[in-house]
Order: C-alpha cells, then sequence, then structure tokens
C-alpha cells in the first residue's frame, strides 16, 4: 500500500484532509519529531495539536503492522499451495487484524491435535459425507471406514466428528455468530477461592461478582484480574450456550437425519473444546487491553499535570525533608538548583529540640537570604510546616510551601542522583529532590520513574510497553511545551527535547562543562554529533538566557530569525526593542511578511511570542494551607468542610490530600451536580479544592468526601 492509499485512509477514519495527512507522513519520513511538526509546521498541518499527531502516527503503524501480516499470511498460504484468486482477494480487502486471522485459521499448520489425528487415519471422507447430510444412514457409510488402526464405530464416527468440530471453530460464521452473542450478552463471573478467602479480604467485593463484561468500568476489570493472577478469584467470562448452540445449528444443520444428529454433536464438541475458550480468551485480551488502555490514559493524564504543575521559579530556596526520630534533613540551593549548605536538625520527638532547630532555620535564612521554603509532605510533615512557618513569619516576602515528595527517595537511589551528588548521603539527595520540585516540578520530576510518581492505578498491571511509551510521550510533550534553559538543564531533561535524547543529552552537558555555558543557540552546532536535523528539531525549545541575540531566549525558531529582523527593519527598532512590545506588535501587518517559508499560522505564532516571550505556560506556584484543626484521622467527623488537594485521579472518582496520612475520595456521583463520565472533565491533578467529609470507616481508614454543594 503506497504512501498517498495510506494517508487517504488516515484522512478517512480521522476525517482530516488527505493533503495534510500526507504531508504529516513526509514529515514523519525526513524524522521530524510530534513537538517540532505540533510547534513550527502549523502552516503544513492545520494546526494539529500533538494528540492528533500521534494518533496519526499510531494508525499509520497499525497499517502498515497490517499489511505486514497479510503479505506473511499470503506467503504461507501460497507455499501450501492452496491461495486462489478469491482467496487473495479476501485477505488484501480485510481490514480487521482478527478477521484477517479467522481467514488464515483454516491454512494455520497445526499441532497434534484431535481432527488430525483423524486426517491420518483418513477419515476425512467420511466428515465431508457427513458434514453434507445427504446420508441418512450413515452407520451404514462409516462401517466402511472401520480397518486398520480403526477398531469400531464409534472411534470412525468420533473421528469424523472431530473433524467436523475443527471445521466449526474455523468458520467465519461460527466465530462472527459467537463473537456477537459474546459482545452483547457475556457476563465476566468472578468467584473467591475457598482455601484463599481470608488473605483475599482485599478483594470481598467480588467475591460473588457476576456483570456484564461490556458494562463493567476499566479499574474493575483490572482489579479482578489482578485477584486472579495473585490465585485469589477463579474468573471467567460466561455466556448461554444453550442459546449459541441452536444459533450454530441454524448454520450447519440442514437437514433431519442420522447425518444432522452426528453435526449437531459435532458443534456442541466444537463449541465446548474450541469455540468458546479461544473466543472467551479473544474477549479477555479485549477487555484487558481496553482497561489498560483507560488506565494508562488516566495515568498519563495525571503524570501530564503534576509535570505542569506551577513552578515556584528559581529563587535561592531551603529544603526540608521531615522526619522524627532520624530527625529533619536541611539543604539550601541557589537560584539554578546548585547545593549551597547542608544539615540536620532534631526538632520533634524523641530529642525534641524545637527552639534550637527553630534558630538554625532563621539563621540559615540569614546567611543565605533564603527566597522560599519548602518542606516536604510525609512523616512529621504537618509539624515541620509549622516550624517553619514560625521561623518565616518575620521575613514578609519569604514563602513557606508543601512539597509532594512521592519519588524523592526514588530519586536519591538514581544513577543521576549519585552523579549530581555521588558524596552525599542518601537522605541529603532526597531533600535536594524536594527543594527542586518546588523551584521547577517538571525539571525535577523527569528524573524519576513516572511510575513512582505516586498519581496511577494498576500501573504494574498493565501492559508495561504501552505504559511507558505513553508516558514517554506526555513527558516529552510537557517538556517541549514549556521549554528549556539550555545552560541549567540535567541531561535527562534535554533528553526529553525534541531531536536530542539521551546520548546527544550527555553530548550537550559535557561540552556546556568545557564551555561552562552556551553564549547562543547557534553554539549547538558545534556538540558532538548535533548534526543539520537535530538541531532544526531541538533549537526552537531550548533557551539561552544572556545571548547576544534576544531571539534565543523565545520560542522563536531560529529558522524564522530572518523574518523578525525583516520586521524590526521596517518598524525601525532594535529587536530588544521590538521584543514584548505589545503596541509595537499591533501595527504589524501579517500579510506583508508572508512568504513561501511561512505562512499566516506561524506567522501570528511568531508575534504572540514576541509580544509576551518566555511566558511560562504553567503559571506561578501558589500557596496553600491544611486545616489547622485536623492532624490526624481522628480529628475527622460527618459534616466538617475541608482545603485539600487532588492526589490522584481515577475514572470512578477523585482522591485528596487533606494533610493527614490517609487520602480521602471524591466518588464521581460526588464531584458537581450534573452528571460526568470522567472526573477529569472538572478536575486536575494538584489541584486546590473545598470538601466535605460524608462518611468516616475508622477500621478500614476510609474516608468518603464530596464537593458537590460546597461553595468552592
Amino acid at each position: 500500500m503506497g504512501a498517498e492509499e495510506i494517508a487517504k485512509k488516515i484522512g478517512s477514519t480521522l476525517r482530516l484532509s488527505f493533503t495534510i495527512v500526507l504531508k504529516i507522513l513526509e514529515l514523519f519520513e525526513e524524522g521530524a519529531t510530534i513537538p517540532f511538526i505540533a510547534r513550527y509546521r502549523k502552516d503544513q498541518t492545520g494546526g494539529l495539536d500533538e494528540v492528533q499527531l500521534l494518533q496519526i502516527l499510531n494508525i499509520h503503524k497499525q497499517i502498515k503492522d497490517l499489511e505486514s501480516r497479510k503479505e506473511s499470511i499470503l506467503k504461507s498460504i501460497k507455499e501450501q499451495g492452496k491461495l486462489d484468486a478469491e482467496l487473495e482477494r479476501r485477505i488484501r480487502e480485510c481490514e480487521n487484524l482478527t478477521l484477517l486471522e479467522d481467514l488464515y485459521l483454516p491454512y494455520k499448520l497445526k499441532r497434534k491435535t484431535r481432527a488430525e489425528k483423524a486426517r491420518k487415519l483418513g477419515l476425512e471422507p467420511l466428515a465431508k459425507i457427513i458434514m453434507s447430510q445427504r446420508y441418512p444412514l450413515i452407520d451404514q457409510k462409516a462401517e466402511e471406514f472401520v480397518q486398520g488402526e480403526i477398531s469400531s464405530l464409534d472411534e470412525a464416527l468420533q473421528g469424523a466428528r472431530d473433524i467436523i468440530a475443527e471445521w466449526v471453530n474455523e468458520s467465519s460464521a461460527s466465530r462472527n455468530l459467537v463473537r456477537r452473542k459474546f459482545s452483547r450478552d457475556a457476563m465476566l463471573v468472578a468467584k473467591v477461592v475457598k482455601k484463599h478467602k481470608e488473605k483475599a479480604i482485599k478483594y470481598k467485593d467480588y467475591f460473588e461478582f457476576e456483570q456484564a463484561l461490556r458494562k463493567c468500568p476499566s479499574h474493575r476489570i483490572l482489579a479482578i484480574f489482578r485477584a486472579e493472577k495473585e490465585g485469589f478469584l477463579r474468573v471467567s467470562i460466561n455466556i448461554d450456550e444453550n442459546d449459541l448452540i441452536d444459533g450454530l445449528s441454524r448454520i450447519f444443520i440442514k437437514e433431519n437425519n442420522e447425518s444432522s444428529d452426528q453435526v449437531l454433536l459435532a458443534i456442541k464438541d466444537s463449541y465446548k473444546r474450541l469455540l468458546h475458550p479461544s473466543i472467551e480468551t479473544e474477549f479477555r485480551n479485549a477487555a484487558k487491553e481496553k482497561a489498560d488502555k483507560e488506565a494508562i490514559d488516566v495515568f498519563a493524564s495525571n503524570v501530564e499535570q503534576l509535570l505542569l504543575a506551577s513552578p515556584a521559579g528559581s529563587k535561592i530556596t531551603l529544603g526540608i525533608d521531615p522526619g522524627f526520630r532520624t530527625g529533619c534533613k536541611i539543604v539550601v540551593l541557589n537560584e539554578e538548583g546548585s547545593l549551597l549548605h547542608h544539615t540536620t536538625i532534631f526538632p520533634h520527638p524523641p530529642q525534641s529540640k524545637y527552639q534550637e532547630s527553630k534558630l538554625k532555620i532563621e539563621s540559615l535564612i540569614e546567611k543565605y537570604k533564603v527566597q522560599l521554603i519548602g518542606v516536604g509532605n510525609g512523616t512529621a510533615g504537618r509539624e515541620t510546616l509549622q516550624l517553619a512557618k514560625e521561623a518565616a513569619k518575620i521575613y514578609k516576602e519569604l514563602e513557606v510551601f508543601s512539597v509532594n515528595e512521592s519519588g524523592a527517595s526514588i530519586y536519591s537511589a538514581s544513577e543521576i542522583a549519585r552523579e549530581e551528588f555521588g558524596d552525599l548521603d542518601i537522605t541529603v539527595r532526597g531533600t535536594v529532590s524536594i527543594a527542586r520540585r518546588l523551584m521547577d516540578p517538571m525539571a525535577e520530576l523527569v528524573k524519576i520513574d513516572p511510575k513512582s510518581i505516586g498519581v496511577g492505578q494498576y500501573q504494574h498491571d498493565v501492559n508495561q510497553d504501552q505504559l511507558k511509551s505513553s508516558l514517554d510521550n506526555v513527558v516529552s510533550f510537557a517538556v517541549n511545551k514549556v521549554g528549556v534553559n539550555l545552560n541549567t538543564a540535567s541531561y535527562k531533561l534535554l533528553s526529553y527535547v525534541s531531536g536530542i535524547g539521551p546520548k546527544l543529552a550527555r553530548n550537550i552537558v559535557d561540552f556546556r562543562t568545557q564551555e561552562k555555558r552556551f553564549k547562543s543557540r547557534n553554539q549547538l552546532k558545534e556538540v558532538k554529533g548535533l548534526g543539520k536535523k537535530a538541531f532544526e528539531q531541538s533549537a526552537g525549545f531550548l533557551r539561552v538566557k544572556g545571548s547576544q541575540d534576544p531571539l534565543d531566549d523565545t520560542a522563536v525558531h531560529p529558522e524564522s530569525y530572518k523574518v523578525v529582523r525583516k520586521i524590526s527593519r521596517h518598524l525601525g527598532v532594535s529587536i530588544y526593542d521590538l521584543i514584548g512590545s505589545e503596541e509595537r506588535i499591533k501595527q504589524i501587518k501579517v500579510k506583508d511578511y508572508l512568504d513561501e517559508t511561512i505562512g499566516e499560522i506561524g506567522l501570528r505564532d511568531i508575534l504572540k511570542e514576541l509580544a509576551k516571550p518566555g511566558i511560562d505556560p504553567r503559571g506561578k506556584a501558589e500557596k496553600f494551607e491544611f486545616s489547622e484543626q485536623v492532624k490526624s484521622i481522628s480529628d475527622l467527623s460527618p459534616g466538617i468542610v475541608l482545603p485539600g488537594i487532588i492526589s490522584n485521579l481515577t475514572k470512578f472518582g477523585a482522591f485528596v490530600d487533606i494533610g493527614i496520612k490517609e487520602n480521602g475520595l471524591i466518588h464521581i456521583s460526588q464531584i458537581v451536580d450534573r452528571f460526568i463520565s470522567d472526573p477529569a472533565e472538572v478536575l486536575k491533578v494538584d489541584q486546590k479544592v473545598k470538601v466535605e467529609l460524608v462518611s468516616l470507616d475508622l477500621d478500614r481508614k476510609r474516608i468518603a468526601l464530596k464537593m458537590k454543594g460546597v461553595k468552592q
């Protein structure tokens, strides 16, 4: 299938222009990345975003994979000498991988099946005679086959039925009938394994469970399959067998005689032994794939929201990792995130050196002119946050934040942490991560495996390759959306920049170390291995502060510098005076600068960037405070209204951090006064909300909350 035919197919599927899809496929073929195409080729794509471009790429892969499978199947059947023109036409026109495999099923090389054994005994002619149903007294015909290894009439009939059962199983009509019935009526059934009943208590809701498969939500499917994998549940997909046997009989039974009776026996055997297990597995896999996709999509969306959380900015920051017995670790970082100082204080029991610890924090604030304080939200977080606030209260400009520390311990033990702070204790590295996460959440979170950030569900149960691919895309899209400071970014952050990757990221950091810093974007061309294509794909997403060319600190791509210079000459002002001058930008007539290299959408993007250069799409971090009256779950009571932060989103609701060890859950029905199918329609991770406590289960430590009716 040629590129144009593929482009037409994708365009038809996504309702997009054929010419646009074809151009996008050409750009992919040339090595362009999704972020680059989305940002700098809008005139050629009609302004499609990253998600739409990824859809095109995925469908393109599916089409290519399907075509490859067709060629493999055609080759196999041809080698068997069984390929005729009609079969080849049906295979080439097939648009569904499952149906394609149905077409191939009769020609697949089989292992030692009962049908294959019967064929070797010479019983296929008898099977054809029975299947024709033209012989009312089939026993007489079957007697002719009682010879050699076949010692009885029953053996002959059984072997013939085994062959018929295989034909029934391999029939497209059979398989499609069973699929239709499964799609409409299949029930997911789970029962507890009695000997493991006590250990399986967390799956109690599924001990005697039955629900229509098509209505079963993804989180429930994943929970049931996990419990089955752990040996706690027996799981099956059930359907009315009699109804299906009747349907199959209408396809294959043409007469009412002894031959027809044999065919019916073969149909029943085929369904129980071959068709049902095969289609059940197919629907199991399809249900799992669908559940995986939904869970991965939710996880990816949550990770994206965390990555795009508002930064507090490049300021001198004091970070605290709270603790009781082992004390609170403290670090001070400069504006670029480099470590200036680290120490430990013991304000809490058992040592309880509260006043001494407060004075220590105050002295560090004075000595290093601290502008931000970030306190981890783990064990002793609330108590330590209060200490930090008391130490900072005389400094009016000094802001104190609670910082989500999920994953900080993962970073502290990672290779990149050892490279940065190999001589420091692992706990100090974790504290550095907490402080940096306040300054710039994305720059720090990219160093951690997204699965360790704590915003997913069932991440270990879903397809790991698909999860990794999805999360890599999310991180890449977020990094390129924000842009990266070329002189301060870690190699990990740089590796997600369009066109860079891990190897070039290392080379960039090595070059930066040797040259002290990049003085311009153009210097990227001196980096080992960074060729013309990599420069084209990456340069627009990399910022160089203090460059001689002010455009190097904007999202304007170097390929468009000439049009900006042309505009500045026409206006009679320098580029320095043009950047940030909304009044001058408004004077520009777009049509005066359009040519074969830049269209209207691209030029409007450039003008928007020139008017407000370097605007961070993430906004600025805002302070947040939990209720002072609630320190533990025992302080809660129904009806109390509390401030909280959305810590995780699922399809069935939102988890909320209310400042204690246990998170509360807002069920999807309790979020707003209207129907929503997904909490993500109205909420996002890290969002600040007010919630009312609906009910409390102290034994199971479950907190039910609601937002509906609570003034936000």
